[in-house]
């Protein structure tokens, strides 16, 4: 019988290119967004716990994407999180970020929640994503020629979006894995100055760091909506990035998927068309 895999945030960077990816290793996924909009798709929202357990029917693992509209999530995503640890017989899939660890903010607290109460769970911890700077990043790149950011001089192992999706694959289809965390890198660590030359370089157009402080970032972010206590916890993470926090790499994404994580250089060529004002 074919696993039927539930993918919260089915919609978003991981969440689509996981549903792709399954789809082809020959696994089914449920695609759990709040306009479902394909045979596919099952209505799903965090705050309406009336959607929780009709997409929870009949699913074989669960990979779990917190909501992004805030800084804490366990209570919000524990009511589905009890549900599924008594109705799903897989595996337990989350996403989090190599900067928050176990009982830490975020979602280090839905992490410690399921090593404590799920019998089979894995938590993906990746550094920052590479596709950020083709999307949050990429109105300031193609209007300013900039890139704004509170990380100094600090050092980012950027990962791709679909090394993140390769390695929730196979935890969420390998039955003999064992229970763990995985912090998920690229294989080198980038300040923003190199970042924003190598799109230079890449697009044709010049491009710079634009270096704020933690308050400015922050404010920059309050500008764009964000409530004040979610876009600290955002500016926070950059500081922690400039004073080290992010400076390693593992081999984590090869170990799990038998072959190298993305370099971003070719990240970038791929993205060529975008990063130069135009479609992908």
């Amino acid at each position: 019988m074919r696993d039927r895999i539930l993918v919260t945030g089915g919609t978003g960077k991981t969440g689509r290119l996981l549903a792709e990816q399954l789809t082809a290793s020959g696994a089914g996924a449920r695609i759990a967004t709040r306009r479902p909009s394909a045979v596919d798709h099952v209505r799903f929202d965090w705050d309406d716990m009336t959607t929780h357990g009709p997409a929870l029917d009949g699913v074989s693992s669960v990979y779990l994407v917190a909501p992004t509209d805030r800084a804490e999530h366990l209570p919000v995503m524990l009511p589905f999180l009890e549900q599924a640890v008594m109705r799903v017989p897989g595996r337990l899939v989350l996403l989090s970020a190599s900067s928050l660890n176990e009982d830490g903010p975020m979602m280090g607290k839905v992490h410690a929640w399921l090593h404590a109460h799920a019998p089979r769970w894995t938590v993906l911890r990746p550094s920052w994503f590479m596709q950020n700077v083709t999307t949050q990043h990429l109105p300031s790149i193609i209007g300013e020629g900039r890139i704004y950011s509170a990380t100094q001089g600090g050092r980012v192992p950027f990962i791709d979006a679909a090394d993140i999706a390769a390695v929730a694959v196979r935890a969420l289809t390998e039955t003999t894995l064992a229970s763990d965390d995985h912090v998920l890198t690229g294989p080198r660590a980038l300040t923003y100055d190199e970042v924003a030359r190598a799109i230079s370089e890449v697009s044709g157009r010049a491009v710079r760091h634009h270096r704020l402080s933690a308050d400015e970032l922050t404010d920059r972010y309050l500008g764009f909506g964000m409530s004040r206590h979610y876009a600290s916890v955002l500016a926070g993470m950059d500081d922690a990035i400039a004073h080290g926090a992010e400076d390693r790499t593992t081999d984590e994404v090869e170990r799990m998927t038998g072959r190298p994580a993305t370099d971003f250089a070719s990240f970038l060529i791929d993205q060529r068309a975008v990063l130069s004002g135009g479609q992908p």
